[in-house]
């Protein structure tokens, strides 16, 4: 397992942008899936990016898509969440994981279960 730590939570204003960082102890692409999840409040945690094999195969959830985008790090111990155009419905907790890469390990609907790994999360409030 990988010791993950997120950060780059904040309070932002509806429209505002966020970028969230994750860093691991070691990533290994060839070895390991990553994945953002976020939880709001009163609500089951929600998986929303997957990053499988290759970066042309990253998921995003319907939720998200067309606004927040998965990036790695020019080191390989990091990857990126940019949040654009947030909305009060992306208030939560937002959590990193990784997993073994496997075939379907970023198959909608993202399980939990398929990463032994994670952060503490970073908190994200979207209000005016």
């Amino acid at each position: 397992q990988l010791q993950l730590v997120e950060s780059g939570g904040g309070l932002v204003q509806p429209g505002g942008s966020l970028r969230l960082s994750c860093r691991a102890s070691k990533f290994t692409e060839n070895f390991y899936a990553v994945s953002w999840f976020r939880q709001a409040p009163g609500k089951e945690r929600e998986g929303i990016i997957c990053a499988g094999h290759t970066d042309e195969d990253i998921y995003y959830a319907d939720s998200v898509k067309g606004r927040f985008t998965f990036s790695r790090g020019n080191v390989a111990n990091m990857v990126y969440l940019q949040l654009n155009l947030l909305k009060p419905e992306d208030t939560g907790v937002y959590y990193c994981a990784t997993g073994p890469l496997t075939r379907f390990v970023c198959t909608s609907p993202l399980s939990e279960q398929r990463f032994d790994s994670w952060g503490p999360g970073t908190q994200v409030s979207v209000s005016s």
